[in-house]
C-alpha cells in the first residue's frame, strides 16, 4: 500500500509538472482602471490556488476559535479533584480513570447545541 500510494505520489508531481512546462506562456491579467499584469501562466494559477488556500483557512477559523472555546468551557464542568491527564506521565503512572459528572448537558466528545430546533 506505501508503494503504491508513493506510485500515486510520483504520478500526481508528473502530470503537474507537465502541466507546467506546457503553459510557460505569458498572459495579460487586466485589472480595473487599465492596470495590467503580465505573467507566465503557471505562476497565475499557482497565485490563484494559493490565494483560494488562504481563504479557506480564514474561513475556518471562527469555528475553530469557536470549538478551542467551546473545549475550555467544557474543562469548567469538570470537578476539581479530577484533572485533564498529564501526557508527560506514562499510562501506568495515573492515578486512575478519568470521570465525568452526571451534570453535565452533554457529553464531552460530542458537539454542543448551537440551537434549539425549531
Amino acid at each position: 500500500m506505501r508503494t503504491l500510494n508513493w506510485l500515486w505520489r510520483g504520478f500526481l508531481f508528473f502530470v503537474l509538472f507537465a502541466f507546467a512546462l506546457n503553459n510557460r506562456h505569458e498572459v495579460d491579467l487586466h485589472w480595473f482602471w487599465g492596470y495590467h499584469w503580465q505573467a507566465p501562466m503557471v505562476i497565475v494559477v499557482l497565485a490563484v490556488f494559493a490565494m483560494g488556500c488562504v481563504s479557506g483557512v480564514l474561513a475556518m477559523l471562527p469555528s475553530w476559535w469557536r470549538h478551542r472555546r467551546d473545549a475550555k468551557q467544557r474543562l469548567q464542568w469538570l470537578p476539581d479533584s479530577v484533572s485533564p491527564p498529564d501526557v508527560a506521565r506514562p499510562v501506568a503512572a495515573r492515578s486512575g480513570p478519568i470521570t465525568l459528572p452526571a451534570e453535565l448537558p452533554f457529553p464531552p466528545d460530542m458537539p454542543a447545541p448551537r440551537k434549539p430546533a425549531k
